[in-house]
């Protein structure tokens, strides 16, 4: 029985790993004839060091007689994407040696002063060029040896893909733009009947980026040009002091590949560190279980001991002078201080465990895949609105148990607590994003309609869980509370506040610290996170660490006679959220090279953010397992 308990486990583990190339319905394949268009059109500019995107305009790149912009989704408005079509024209299977960019042809661009300062400086801050093609990033195929040895023996290189391209290269302080696009299509031709005409899917999107001075390129009036041999050309300088001259200019090649339309985004995802999180994982999981034995035995004997010892009838007198748990049962469910905001701050919590849980549920399914773009922050948006039920009725629920009455403003508190610091941070950040007027500004349409659904959504739902759950009855305390409350004896000095949320914040953050490191290279970095079905393990191992170490924590501090236990443990049982922001401020300063203000600003406001709603939600997780044990350690005392 066990075997197979233990096969069926594995066989789920491998279909989670597997995951990554399996694609939902509704992103559907486009099927191309020989000489169809492919049309190719710009996302975005991006770079790491400054993390404010600029549309593709922004710079004075050729553009079509027609700019049009796509109609696009919340999640990818809010990412900074700015969609819309470039003058490349691409056909399906048709090769193009090198043809001049803008409408004139061998006439060159002339870029103003202004305009090739501003290139010159987006070419200083490193930014990045990302186009699509049948919505298929391009990428910068980097090729390198492994190591020296394996160079001699056989010369196999590794590749690795790059998002987008460079739009230029600084030596010493002379600014070279990348005027110059070899476009590489690879296409996977379709099976079809012999009478009929073959089809093509295009399955990966290449560019090799080329310096060319303008004079080097010899254009003809038909638009055509040369390129040079690689030895005998210059490189095209921008020069920011004066206007400089330059043609901008592409060519395409397709070649047939064996990869199938359902795997091309294999390409863009493979991680060759694969291997580290299941390491990360197997550690994380062992340590756990091997924690949890630990504080299972512990526990169960000592509260066996203690509850044994507790019921002695003859031992009364005895049991009157030893300290513990069971001396402060009088006063353990004493309402805390402030219960409007702490049942608010847990309501809140439960609704980010419910749309994390979701989230990453149906991305491990596959059904949020980086080709849908967007689509995972849209879907995060709404369900956190809709969560509002369930938060509110968690609330109300434990605010009525709690001794509250002020129900309407008790909802109005959950409604409103958490999400008004979210969107009054963002706010102040998305001003300063406007005044470098990035297309990663939340433009003014939208953040109405974020507002008008959060009031007209979220608020009404949060006022109907709470308003079911105040009615609901109240949580069942197994003991009466006295009516005069107990003196706390002086306590140790490691039983204070923040001692406890140092010693309860190392096991969970520990479990899930690998993954941490790429879940920032996707958000900073531009890299695609897709490993949701390790996401998933690594939740529910937080989720279980988070419970074992606020019950441990909980039982030593009642055992200290100390019944102010409430705010407490929702306070330890998120410490792993300092260690995640100590982690930040270590990522920033090692991994990322951003030294201007407005960058530096936005990464530590929206990492605030994250380790505000992180701490929400480990807390809310250790903060219900604590009273879960609570409540169960004295329904099995008899109390006199």
């Amino acid at each position: 029985f066990w075997q197979e308990r233990l096969r069926h486990s594995l066989l789920w583990l491998l279909l989670l790993h597997s995951t990554d190339s399996f694609y939902v319905p509704g992103v559907a394949p486009i099927n191309f004839h020989r000489n169809d268009p492919v049309e190719i059109k710009a996302v975005k500019l991006t770079s790491s060091r400054t993390q404010l995107p600029y549309e593709y305009y922004s710079l004075p790149f050729c553009q079509p007689s027609k700019i049009t912009y796509k109609a696009e989704n919340l999640g990818e408005v809010l990412r900074g994407d700015r969609i819309v079509n470039t003058p490349f024209q691409v056909s399906m299977n048709v090769e193009k040696k090198c043809e001049v960019l803008c409408n004139l042809p061998n006439k060159a661009v002339t870029l103003t002063v202004e305009q090739s300062k501003l290139v010159a400086e987006r070419i200083r801050e490193d930014y990045y060029v990302h186009l699509i093609a049948d919505n298929l990033p391009v990428a910068t195929r980097l090729e390198f040896y492994s190591s020296r040895e394996e160079e001699e023996k056989k010369k196999e290189k590794d590749v690795q893909f790059e998002h987008g391209y460079r739009l230029g290269f600084m030596d010493g302080n002379k600014f070279y733009l990348h005027n110059h696009l070899s476009f590489i299509l690879y296409y996977h031709r379709e099976d079809v009947e012999e009478s009929q005409e073959p089809t093509y899917r295009v399955v990966r999107f290449e560019v090799l980026p080329q310096s060319i001075r303008g004079e080097d390129l010899k254009a003809d009036d038909k638009s055509m040009c040369t390129l040079p041999e690689a030895t005998g050309s210059a490189p095209q300088e921008i020069d920011p002091s004066r206007e400089n001259q330059l043609l901008f200019t592409y060519s395409v090649h397709w070649e047939e590949s064996d990869i199938k339309w359902a795997s091309r985004w294999d390409t863009y995802l493979t991680m060759s560190d694969v291997q580290i999180h299941w390491f990360s994982i197997i550690n994380s999981v062992v340590v756990v279980f091997f924690l949890s034995g630990i504080l299972s035995m512990i526990i169960i004997r000592t509260l066996r001991k203690d509850i044994a010892n507790y019921n002695k009838e003859d031992d009364i007198e005895d049991t009157m002078e030893e300290s513990g748990w069971k001396l402060v049962h009088g006063d353990v469910f004493r309402p805390p201080q402030y219960p409007m905001i702490l049942s608010s701050l847990l309501g809140s919590g439960i609704q980010l465990f419910c749309m994390i849980l979701i989230v990453i549920f149906v991305a491990m399914l596959g059904m949020l895949s980086p080709s849908s773009r967007g689509a995972l922050m849209t879907t995060a948006c709404f369900l956190f609105m809709f969560m509002g039920v369930f938060g509110g009725f968690f609330a109300g629920r434990l605010y009525r148990t709690l001794k509250g009455h002020r129900w309407k403003k008790g909802a109005f508190c959950t409604a409103t607590l958490y999400p008004g610091v979210v969107f009054g941070i963002c706010f102040i950040l998305n001003c300063f994003i406007w005044g470098k007027h990035s297309s990663g500004a939340v433009p003014f349409p939208t953040m109405v309609a974020l507002l008008c659904m959060w009031f007209g959504i979220s608020l009404p739902l949060v006022y109907l869980g709470y308003y079911f759950g105040f009615r609901k009855q109240p949580y069942d305390n197994p003991v009466r509370t006295n009516q005069i409350p107990r003196q706390i004896p002086e306590q140790r000095w490691y039983m204070n506040k923040f001692v406890g949320i140092l010693m309860a914040g190392i096991l969970p953050f520990g479990a899930m610290f690998i993954e941490l490191f790429f879940i920032f290279s996707a958000i900073w970095e531009n890299q695609f996170y897709y490993l949701f079905g390790f996401l998933f393990l690594v939740f529910i191992i937080l989720v279980v660490s988070c419970s074992q170490i606020s019950i441990v924590m909980v039982y030593f501090q009642l055992c200290a006679e100390d019944y102010r236990w409430w705010w407490r443990t929702f306070l330890v049982s998120g410490g792993s959220a300092f260690y995640v922001l100590i982690y930040a401020i270590f990522y920033f300063v090692n991994k990322l090279d951003i030294v201007e203000f407005i960058p530096s600003l936005l990464y530590f406001g929206y990492t605030a953010l994250m380790v505000l709603s992180f701490w929400l939600l480990t807390g809310t997780i250790g903060f219900y397992a604590a009273y879960m044990f609570v409540r169960k350690i004295y329904a099995a005392v008899k109390i006199d």
